[in-house]
């Protein structure tokens, strides 16, 4: 898979399922927290799982779904405390770093644009010091909209003043790309393989790529 990097001057990187190893996330919420919050309330995990996966799916696409404040209001449980306690499943995907070293070395602009709460951000740097290889943060509840809205785009644009024309985004999740697509950023690439311990994915809609081993050699 090539890229014409004449063309771009800007790349915008997803962290979760892009830059990150989705199955962190994916354990955190579909196992450990029901587990915690079912020891903290002294019941069944069998009791409550459906109903906060049900919670969770009412939430999905909005600001909230993303934000440790308010599952630790809507819960009653320290959701950052809960994500330490698993923080050693956290892990970058495969040639992460050669490929942020690279875009570096050919003076690309860098941007991590996530949903993620900053709360979150700070744990996933702590362990992965993967910020050194960024040039700038950016996380949806900086504009109060996740990605999914094109109010998210409009702040951005503001914000990194980049061409859309002359981007690249990549990220795992097709809904946030077709906003992106929506917006107008010109080259948009799809994570095939987000989660290590998931099943791959093909995509009508975009062009999917599994490492950045497929998109580095085009970069050098």
């Amino acid at each position: 898979m090539k890229l014409n990097w004449q063309e771009i001057d800007t790349v915008l990187l997803d962290m979760d399922g892009t830059l990150l190893d989705l199955h962190f996330d994916n354990f955190f919420w579909l196992h450990h927290l029901p587990k915690r919050y079912a020891e903290e309330n002294n019941t069944s995990i069998d009791l409550v799982i459906d109903d906060i996966r049900q919670l969770m799916r009412d939430h999905q696409g909005t600001l909230n779904w993303y934000c440790t404040d308010f599952w630790s209001r809507e819960l009653n449980l320290d959701i950052v405390k809960l994500k330490h306690e698993i923080s050693h499943l956290i892990g970058e995907r495969p040639f992460v770093r050669p490929f942020l070293e690279t875009l570096g070395l050919h003076n690309k602009h860098r941007v991590l644009v996530t949903n993620a709460h900053r709360s979150t951000v700070e744990i996933k740097f702590a362990l992965t010091g993967i910020n050194n290889l960024l040039d700038s943060v950016i996380s949806s509840h900086d504009y109060g909209q996740p990605k999914e809205d094109q109010r998210f785009w409009q702040r951005l644009q503001e914000s990194v003043g980049f061409d859309p024309q002359r981007t690249v985004f990549i990220d795992d999740s097709e809904a946030i790309l077709q906003s992106a697509q929506q917006y107008g950023i010109q080259h948009l690439l799809c994570i095939e393989k987000p989660d290590s311990k998931g099943e791959s994915r093909s995509s009508e809609n975009f062009t999917m790529i599994d490492s950045f081993e497929q998109i580095l050699s085009s970069a050098d």
